[in-house]
């Protein structure tokens, strides 16, 4: 079983969140001394802080922490006394335990851009320097080699980059959450994508590049599969800020980034003291 140093990179890996639990400071007598940490995920904790009602009290704390994104850290403090109320079995050990919990920095967002033309190339170029997981999809292998791709080497972004014949293939496998950009070269793929998109309420923000013209004559099309029109509200378009009239590649690019980045801070963490907090021992 990985210690929690390992468990840190494998959750920076997978893009998970994760809380770091540290003994901070020890009174008296304690299962563990000053220093050792664990790591505890969404469902799953590496290595130890001390068991028992200490360590049972932690991770609830820490998945608290995740559930609601807190980013700050929190100092909890634990008595280890008979007399002390514990929810998870007595630890009798006498001491004072007070615990670290600090959220990592390992989640990273999902975006998944359909059509690397040349506004969708110019969109990954400002997306790539984001920490985010940056998906690049086209049914064109022309559109993917690694001399057109050379300018995203380095960036701060994960990139994966996907030929798919089949573009709604592709979408099918993303992770929930994804935010798309549909702008591929083609109405049809464009069409496909948005009825695929509509069919899985577990991504995110989804936006098809276009003029009303094609929305009305998608909607139409959509309508037609069995999307309801609240359903069809779930597709945001055309893309990009209102007011930013330029139509070259880079604005247009700028202003999708530009709209993404307020997805994105929707998303706003809430605040520690918003976070319930398990029964501190007295």
């Amino acid at each position: 079983m990985p210690g929690w140093l390992e468990a840190v990179q494998g959750l920076a890996d997978r893009g998970e969140p994760g809380v770091l639990v540290t003994v901070a400071a020890v009174r008296g007598h304690a299962p563990r001394e000053a220093g050792a940490k664990m790591v505890v995920g969404p469902t799953e904790s590496w290595d130890s802080v001390g068991g028992g009602n200490l360590e049972a009290t932690a991770v609830e704390r820490a998945r608290a922490l995740l559930a609601c994104r807190a980013t700050t850290p929190e100092l909890l403090t634990l008595r280890l006394t008979d007399r002390a109320p514990n929810e998870y079995g007595r630890q009798c050990c006498g001491g004072e335990v007070t615990l670290l919990l600090e959220p990592l920095a390992t989640a990273r967002p999902h975006l998944a851009v359909f059509g690397v033309g040349h506004v969708g190339l110019a969109l990954a170029g400002i997306l790539n320097t984001l920490p985010v997981h940056l998906h690049l999809i086209d049914s064109r292998t022309t559109q993917l080699t690694p001399g057109r791709l050379a300018g995203l080497a380095g960036g701060a972004a994960r990139l994966h980059v996907h030929h798919a014949p089949i573009p709604e293939l592709a979408l099918a496998e993303l992770p929930a959450g994804t935010h798309l950009l549909i702008m591929t070269h083609d109405h049809a793929e464009d069409a496909a994508l948005c009825d695929a998109a509509l069919r899985r309420p577990d991504l995110g923000f989804t936006g098809l590049i276009g003029s009303k013209v094609k929305w009305a004559r998608f909607r139409e099309q959509l309508r037609a599969v069995g999307h309801a029109e609240e359903t069809l509200a779930r597709i945001t378009t055309p893309i990009g800020l209102p007011g930013i009239r330029g139509k070259s590649p880079a604005v247009i690019a700028l202003s999708v980034a530009a709209q993404l980045q307020q997805v994105l801070e929707a998303a706003e963490p809430c605040a520690v003291s918003s976070v319930p907090t398990p029964q501190r021992t007295p």
